[in-house]
């Protein structure tokens, strides 16, 4: 974890979305001006925060989809350089764009190609935040890949097809979630969200609300893993998932996006951070 603390841009950080919003909220805004004031070694903990972005736009574009998460790290005409030259990209993800790009490669060679590519991307990055400097982004990436593969199981499982598909990656929680036949996958005792994750998943119909519910498990899961943070890049990562959440919300639902936009001011008055430590 970095020792360094950034008392005033935390303390700020109501002020930067204040100012977004104002100007229609724009995310990109926020993490550019963050960007600017933290260490270069923890500008990399936030771009791989991003790059989850990075990896979805990629899967859009080989499936010959225009990319459209704006929160990536990379523009367009960046995404379709790094699928011919990945340079830019994390290592182990780097690698597995080599790879698909040449099936006969020397990288191709060194990973099951039945594996698809979507799969292999996110395995990929996940792998990579599994080995971050922040303590913040190993374990929300955790929860995130885990909340993910539950919500995939379990649309799958409905949907009557197998769930080996579904899952990203391994481990102990993606075995169970491929191998069980429990309702709760077997889960409860290990994952405290896996209940809620699964009524999301099964008991709400309507699609926005389905998402909003699992952005809610998120939300809370952000605050919680930076509770006893409160200047270091943990914290500002964690402000920075519930920043995404907002954004999201915002291209979807403006009555949904104005109230998560009221959360995240609720969660960041300076001065009751300051009086915590």
């Amino acid at each position: 974890m970095s020792g360094r603390n950034y008392y005033a841009l935390v303390a700020g950080l109501k002020e930067y979305a204040l100012d977004a919003d104002t100007k229609g909220f724009d995310a990109r805004a926020i993490v550019g001006a963050i960007l600017d004031e933290v260490s270069d070694s923890d500008a990399r903990e936030v771009r791989l925060l991003y790059g989850y972005y990075d990896c979805e736009n990629l899967a859009a574009l080989r499936a010959g989809r225009k990319p459209r998460n704006p929160l990536g790290n990379l523009a367009p005409d960046e995404l379709e350089e790094e699928r011919r030259h990945p340079v830019r990209l994390p290592r182990r993800v780097a690698d597995v764009v080599r790879a698909y790009g040449d099936p006969e490669g020397e990288e191709a060679e060194e990973r099951d190609m039945n594996v698809r590519f979507e799969a292999a991307l996110f395995e990929a990055y996940y792998a990579e935040c599994a080995r971050s400097s922040s303590r913040f982004l190993r374990e929300w990436s955790l929860f995130d890949r885990n909340l993910r593969n539950i919500a995939a199981a379990v649309g799958a499982r409905a949907a009557g097809r197998a769930t080996d598909e579904a899952v990203v990656g391994g481990g102990d929680v993606a075995a169970q979630l491929r191998r069980s036949s429990a309702a709760d996958f077997g889960l409860r005792g290990e994952l405290p969200c896996v209940d809620a994750v699964i009524a999301a998943v099964n008991e709400e119909a309507n699609l926005l609300e389905k998402e909003h519910k699992l952005d809610l498990i998120r939300w809370n899961e952000a605050v919680e893993l930076a509770s006893f943070d409160y200047f270091d890049i943990n914290a500002v990562l964690s402000y920075l998932v519930r920043v995404n959440i907002v954004a999201r919300w915002t291209r979807l639902s403006e009555r949904t996006g104005r109230e998560m936009f009221a959360r995240l001011l609720d969660g960041l008055d300076g001065k009751e951070l300051i009086n915590k430590q």
